[in-house]
């Protein structure tokens, strides 16, 4: 039977330094294969694991965002993690980390939505139609992602790879991790000056298109920041560890240059 909090690890057991991988919601700790192969990272140790009720791994605990931060920031001490990426669902549960002060270090946000109004309308829609009718409307959305796999730009292993654990999906848990993520940014607070204040470097890369994106008042907030580093890749991704990994391989390796 699989475990919550899956690991693939990459790396010399004995580097230097550690990252952990969060993944972004369906997806597995393998969406990060093609940011961890990258020769950027080479010499780092890489730590990747599956959050619960994503591309399988079973729920058997709370999956509020402060309860996956809680557990993650457990990880990255238990892994001597430096640094902490996430992606999507996995940035929400980095950010976290950061406001609750129990990740002190670099961390990178792949096409975080800090707002409800940054996410995907189309997406809440499934949420919430999920919560009054029952499961079926994510269960809808979970079929259509295979062929987003098989569009997305990157290799014909990975696009295997990424369809196989999106068939893994359970509906269910998606729709009680999905409720969790919404409710958590729809609450009344300003992340992006909880961001600015933060004593953490923070790298926070978006696509020109595609991957969620920032307000323009959160935009000016964070661009003001002298801890924040804003990194934008043109054109239109969706999945930017899948499609963009060389991208977000320099942000990684540009956040561990900022390790003491």
């Amino acid at each position: 039977m699989r475990e919550s909090w899956e690991l693939l690890t990459t790396g010399p057991p004995d580097a230097d330094r550690s990252v952990l991988l969060l993944p972004g919601g369906a997806n597995a700790a393998r969406s990060f294969n093609l940011v961890m192969a990258e020769p950027a990272l080479s010499g780092v140790r890489l730590v990747a694991t599956t959050l619960p009720g994503m591309a399988g791994a079973p729920i058997s605990e709370d999956v509020s965002i402060p309860a996956l931060s809680r557990r993650a920031s457990e990880l990255a001490a238990t892994q001597r993690c430096d640094v902490v990426v996430g992606f999507s669902h996995g940035a929400t549960v980095a950010l976290d980390m950061v406001l609750s002060k129990q990740f002190q270090g670099p961390v990178v946000l792949l096409g975080i939505s800090l707002t409800t109004e940054d996410e995907a309308a189309f997406f809440r829609g499934v949420v919430r139609l999920s919560e009054k009718v029952g499961r079926w409307p994510m269960a809808a959305l979970l079929r259509l992602m295979p062929l987003m796999a098989k569009s997305a730009k990157t290799t014909e292993q990975h696009k295997k790879e990424l369809i196989e654990d999106f068939k893994q999906n359970k509906a269910a848990d998606a729709v009680r991790a999905c409720i969790e993520y919404l409710g958590y940014i729809a609450e009344d607070r300003d992340f992006a000056a909880q961001l600015a204040a933060s004593a953490n470097p923070v790298w926070m890369v978006h696509a020109e298109k595609g991957d969620g994106g920032l307000t323009d008042i959160e935009r000016a907030t964070l661009d003001a920041a002298p801890n924040v580093t804003l990194v934008t890749i043109p054109g239109s991704v969706f999945l930017l560890p899948d499609e963009a990994p060389q991208e977000v391989a320099a942000a990684i390796a540009a956040a561990l240059s900022k390790v003491s």
